[in-house]
């Protein structure tokens, strides 16, 4: 069996009257993301972590934020791409842990919808997904709510 860990990060700047994307669901807030697509920050570092594990470059290699066709897309779509390529190169997704850096809004009440959207776009259960959620204690970027970002973890395998 051959295992493969991937890392990703991501991080958007947060802007009054801005959709707020975040696990593949809307959350009403006074900041959103600024973004050439949604902005969802979590399916970002996701994708990011996935195509590393893989060895198959970043998310920037296959959705370029300088490409119109995706401009202001859902990244579910973007995700749903990335598991394609994921499977196509005959992997299973083993366990997903995420890290949510955000001051406001709290999100531990949206984290089952997240769950839910997130293992339903990758056609696995949701007790493989692990989403948290930690400020920085009103320090740096994050503290001031000038930005989010996120960290995400996941193990793929192949036998």
């Amino acid at each position: 069996m051959n295992i493969r860990v991937g890392f990703g990060y991501d991080v958007h700047q947060l802007k009054e009257g801005k959709e707020l994307w975040l696990g593949g669901i809307k959350i009403e807030h006074t900041k959103g993301t600024v973004a050439h697509s949604d902005g969802d920050v979590l399916i970002h570092a996701l994708c990011d972590a996935l195509l590393g594990a893989a060895n198959l470059g970043d998310i920037g290699k296959y959705f370029p934020d300088t490409s119109e066709e995706f401009k202001n897309i859902d990244s579910k779509i973007l995700l749903k791409k990335v598991i394609s390529l994921i499977y196509e190169k005959g992997y299973s997704i083993g366990n997903i842990d995420c890290t949510v850096c955000l001051q406001r809004p709290k999100i531990g009440p949206h984290i089952t919808r997240m769950l839910q959207t997130l293992a339903s776009v990758m056609n696995i259960t949701e007790n493989v997904i692990s989403i948290k959620a930690t400020t920085t204690e009103k320090l740096g970027f994050v503290g001031r709510e000038e930005g989010i970002s996120t960290y995400a973890v996941v193990l793929i395998c192949n036998n």
